[in-house]
């Protein structure tokens, strides 16, 4: 790395780098706008620096060959227009993966971005525990019912996010980041921190369960698990008592409140207590039906798919919906296999999975082996992310995708020997 961050040297990539997940909270509009100007930002921050060269060209080439996909994916697609936006606007991703790798490189000391981005990922948790005990954030959002009108989401928490249930992903998003960021910091100070350090872990973790957000409190749980399992933060029988001690307060944050006793429990055992009971879910339950849904526009187009963000075009149309039972309109099936394979086919989700797979798991051995926390953490939630059955939103939803993109660029750029601007980086085939 070329340079050491300071404070003093605060400039736009960076400003804009900190206040990515501010962007995010604000809205779509905002997080697209951090978005586009990190990636516009890149050719001029490479060019006046020119001693810096990209000598990982492998990883660039496998982005590149996704969005060549894209575009075609575009052109066959059922309705071109539905996906080409979203399938030509990911350049500003691979962009956004130059940039951050370069931000990185040039100011390899990061302490003070992820201090920005720890007391804004507490702010938020501090935030959701206050409106699961009060009924509404520190910005009155969240109110089950507002004159008189019950809200859609009922008592899922929201936090800053107004109307949309998704403070739990925003979290998770962060959440192994900062999680590892945090024990880079502990680990220095030494002492007795160890266990506080744990304890403010769990706090986030518990935050995440609070928000009634199962899919995401599943991920951020067995995440959490598997990150002890791999750093060596832990000696192995730590690893296994914290787990179980996760394990005990979790079971009994559940349990100890009425609604996620139900959330988490309740609505799982009534409908799988008897026979009729199973049947009449599996019936109703929409989960099911857009997983029948999802699979059956995927028998019909079962080589390339309908196209990306055209699954509602498909389902929604109302010939085929009456030719097609189980067609069920809605914008995305909500698994993140059934989207792929409904909206990509085969051959998509081919090309899909192998090019993040080859990505994720071609840099693995430097990651293990240099125990840089927060690229381990990075890591993980990548791969929490394809956890077969759990529903999930849309892949290419511009919010999930952006945390997704984060992550994943912070997979490369956080190590010397993974950044793609590093000579240290191991070119591989």
């Amino acid at each position: 790395m070329i340079d050491k961050f300071k404070l003093k040297e605060l400039n736009l990539p960076i400003f804009l780098l900190m206040t990515m997940p501010i962007s995010i909270i604000l809205g779509p509009s905002i997080s697209l706008v951090n978005t586009v100007l990190l990636s516009l930002i890149f050719f001029p921050e490479y060019y006046k620096n020119k001693g810096i060269k990209l000598h990982d060209k492998n990883a660039l080439i496998a982005l590149v060959v996704f969005y060549v996909y894209l575009i075609f994916n575009s052109l066959i697609s059922i309705d071109f227009f539905s996906g080409i936006f979203r399938n030509a606007g990911f350049l500003r991703f691979i962009l956004f993966f130059l940039t951050i790798n370069l931000i990185f490189y040039k100011f390899g000391n990061n302490k003070y971005l992820f201090k920005i981005w720890t007391s804004i990922f507490f702010l938020v948790i501090i935030d959701v525990y206050v409106e699961r005990f009060t009924g509404s954030n520190l910005l009155g959002y969240g109110k089950i019912q507002i004159d008189g009108v019950l809200q859609p989401h009922g008592p899922r928490v929201v936090s800053f996010f107004k109307t949309e249930p998704i403070a739990g992903a925003f979290i998770t998003g962060f959440f192994f980041i900062v999680s590892g960021f945090l024990i880079n910091s502990f680990k220095k100070i030494g002492g007795n921190f160890k266990v506080l350090l744990l304890f403010i872990i769990l706090f986030a973790l518990i935050g995440i369960l609070v928000t009634g957000e199962r899919s995401n409190t599943i991920k951020a749980f067995f995440g959490i698990i598997l990150f002890f399992l791999i750093t060596d933060f832990l000696k192995w029988k730590l690893k296994i008592i914290c787990s179980l001690v996760f394990l005990i307060f979790v079971s009994t944050t559940i349990y100890s409140s009425e609604y996620l006793k139900v959330r988490y429990i309740g609505q799982f055992l009534n409908q799988i207590k008897t026979e009729e009971n199973r049947k009449k879910f599996i019936e109703n339950s929409l989960y099911f039906k857009l997983q029948k849904s999802g699979i059956s526009v995927f028998k019909n187009h079962p080589f390339l798919g309908v196209g990306n963000k055209n699954y509602r075009i498909e389902t929604c149309d109302e010939k085929k919906n009456n030719i097609n039972e189980d067609y069920h309109c809605l914008t995305h099936p909500h698994q993140i296999y059934v989207e792929l394979l409904s909206e990509h086919g085969i051959f998509g989700t081919a090309i899909i999975l192998s090019i993040i797979f080859y990505l994720l798991f071609r840099i693995l051995k430097q990651i293990i082996k240099s125990q840089n926390y927060p690229q381990i953490g990075a890591f993980i939630f990548i791969l929490v992310n394809f956890i077969p059955l759990l529903p999930s939103g849309s892949f290419f939803n511009d919010f999930n995708l952006t945390l997704f993109m984060i992550n994943f660029s912070l997979i490369y750029a956080l190590n010397k020997e993974t950044n793609i601007f590093s000579k240290k980086m191991i070119k591989r085939s």
